[in-house]
């Protein structure tokens, strides 16, 4: 639910739960993403920004109030 409220053109549908070697895996399921122009990390900044995150560490972020941490938000894994 956050990652589609934050991210809605990206959405994921939840389809059930999976558990391997005692850890609990979601199973989501994402229509496909197409790739339409580079990613300006500088956007992606002023995006999560202006919705309470804070840059925190290289590419990840953290929204204090909410207790949600964003890792890992470099140019490979943010598709415009």
């Amino acid at each position: 639910m956050l990652h589609n409220y934050f991210f809605p053109d990206t959405e994921y549908d939840l389809i059930g739960f999976t558990k391997d070697n005692d850890v609990l895996y979601a199973v989501v399921q994402q229509k496909y993403v197409t790739v339409n122009a580079t990613t300006d990390l500088n956007k992606a900044k002023e995006f999560l920004e202006s919705n309470g995150f804070q840059n925190n560490r290289n590419h990840d972020y953290i929204h204090k109030d909410l207790g949600i941490i964003l890792e890992d938000l470099h140019d490979e894994n943010v598709l415009t």
